[in-house]
């Protein structure tokens, strides 16, 4: 990262989709060739990649907009995987209307997960910007596929799938990325009776070497704005003190700011990057409602290890309001590094 403010802001990874690309995502498979889909695709990151610069983020994500809820996509590029009946398919939505899959045969992705030609189109598309790739974790991907009946319990498939996460990253950093994170909300309900030992050494295996690149995002899950777990961050501490990463990316306003205290030990060993941007609510911070949070937080992480973001990804609200979150992130941070 080249000439960051203190204070730095970025957002977690997604974006809101724009309106057009919710109609073109709904006739995609039988209206448009591969051509049209690039097409699409690209216009809709131009755009994401577009309102952060127009707010003035400071570290700019390409919006994930080449995915749904930030990992489903990549199931499709996974070998050894067949789709599981959705136990509900009515009503509102919710995470039981996932795709879940099941493993027939060895679980790989022979042409990797679409994640390095994500990185060279941002880096393409924001040329001089600060950028980060962000992706799904071991434990969010273990979360959505049974082991049989290829695998005889979990643990070898998550082998396998950290395998395949540790290639991408590898991969990333060849082509040069400077600024991974690995999204974990899986850490906050941990599949399969998995100890947060157990956890965090999962996430470790894919980050192990690369602590000055990589940061891990930990939240409580955003499928329509709704959590998927019990939103206390205490509970986890074991897990994230163990973690090899150079940056904790934590969800707090949607939680009322809770918990900061556990910031004191986590900042000395890592930067933190602190959620002040409540995406779960429809309210629009003010940049002084932002900036109030921010002093919270300041009052535990030293300003230096400071980085300034939202709880989670935009995708689960429209784009007018994320545009609006976003530009108060950035005002916010402002005030407050004025004060400094």
């Amino acid at each position: 990262m080249k000439n960051l403010p203190i204070l730095p802001t970025m957002g977690v990874g997604s974006y809101a989709i724009p309106g057009w690309m919710h109609l073109f995502r709904q006739h995609m498979r039988e209206a448009a060739a591969p051509m049209d889909v690039d097409e699409a695709f690209e216009d809709a990151t131009r755009l994401a990649i577009a309102d952060q610069v127009e707010a003035g983020i400071d570290i700019v994500s390409d919006g994930e907009l080449r995915r749904q809820r930030f990992v489903y996509e990549m199931y499709d590029r996974i070998s050894g995987i067949a789709r599981q009946q959705r136990p509900r398919k009515l009503g509102v939505p919710g995470y039981d209307m996932a795709p879940h899959f099941y493993a027939t045969e060895k679980v790989s992705a022979p042409d990797g997960l679409g994640l390095v030609k994500e990185y060279e189109d941002l880096a393409r598309l924001a040329p001089g910007r600060n950028i980060k790739i962000a992706f799904p974790g071991p434990l969010t991907f273990a979360s959505n596929i049974l082991p049989g009946p290829h695998y005889p319990s979990v643990e070898p498939l998550m082998d396998d799938i950290i395998v395949m996460l540790r290639r991408e990253v590898e991969a990333l950093r060849l082509a040069g990325a400077d600024f991974i994170q690995i999204d974990e909300p899986g850490l906050t309900f941990v599949p399969e009776r998995r100890s947060l030992d157990e956890a965090a050494n999962c996430i470790n295996q894919v980050t192990r070497g690369l602590v000055e690149h990589t940061a891990v995002h930990v939240c409580f899950g955003n499928n329509a704005s709704r959590p998927s777990s019990p939103r206390g961050m205490r509970r986890l501490m074991g897990a994230m003190e163990q973690l090899e990463t150079g940056m904790l990316v934590l969800e707090f306003a949607n939680r009322e700011m809770a918990e900061l205290d556990i910031l004191a030990p986590l900042s000395e060993r890592y930067n933190i990057a602190a959620g002040v941007v409540d995406v779960k609510s429809f309210h629009e911070e003010s940049a002084e409602d932002v900036a109030v949070r921010i002093r919270e937080v300041l009052r535990y992480v030293p300003a230096d290890k400071l980085t300034i973001t939202a709880d989670c990804g935009f995708s689960a609200i429209p784009r007018w309001l994320a545009r609006s979150k976003t530009e108060a992130m950035v005002a916010g941070a402002k005030v407050v590094r004025g004060e400094l």
